[in-house]
């Protein structure tokens, strides 16, 4: 059940953050994510690969990706270029648009996968009538980031959420329009979710003259 903070035993036990960085994680940049597809698809994980692309074009929280249904991404026999699902956390839909890699990444592991509609798109190795859980998303999201080279505790799972929206309002500027694909019911969630990456600011410094 665990050591409470007053127990004896809990004096000697390691903080669960140690050694972890706390706060928001970077966004991937675009060069990253072609890196790890490629990355993917050397170690021939078509599972992973998919997942991956499904988490970045999705935008959508780790706790939505895994209970994902087969349902949500086909219909008559063809991976949707626009699908909705409703969100767990804040309970509101929100809609997102599929691209050709990965409505392609998808449809190759489905085929290898099998299911019924009903199914989750990525079971549990363990009992394939439940999901893959968050924890075992998270692990899998750090192997890939480690595939290319980067540190894991600069990464995350929502760093894979954040990416998309990150290169469309660098892009853009359009916050309203990120807020929409993020699902956020306020703007200023999505100002402070966006943030600015310490390593883009000092670019940004170092790049300007006066």
């Amino acid at each position: 059940m665990g050591h409470s903070e007053y127990d004896p035993g809990g004096k000697d036990r390691r903080p669960w953050n140690a050694g972890r960085k706390i706060g928001a994680k970077r966004a991937l940049k675009p060069q990253q994510v072609w890196a790890i597809r490629f990355w993917l698809d050397h170690e021939r994980r078509l599972r992973d690969r998919a997942m991956f692309d499904l988490a970045i074009d999705s935008k959508l929280r780790g706790c939505d990706i895994v209970k994902m249904k087969i349902g949500d991404l086909v219909r008559g026999g063809q991976v949707r270029s626009r699908a909705i699902v409703v969100q767990q956390k804040t309970g509101r839909p929100v809609q997102f648009e599929l691209l050709e890699p990965a409505r392609n990444s998808i449809l190759a592991w489905l085929e290898r996968r099998g299911g019924t509609l009903d199914d989750f798109v990525f079971p549990s190795r363990i009992d394939h009538a439940n999901d893959i859980s968050t924890r075992q998303y998270a692990r899998l999201v750090d192997e890939w980031v480690i595939g290319i080279g980067l540190r894991p505790e600069d990464y995350g799972t929502q760093s894979l959420r954040r990416t998309k929206a990150s290169i469309i309002d660098k892009q853009s500027g359009n916050l309203r329009a990120v807020q929409i694909l993020l699902g956020h019911t306020k703007i200023e969630s999505t100002v402070r979710y966006l943030g600015v990456d310490i390593e883009d600011a000092l670019h940004l410094s170092e790049s300007t003259e006066i």
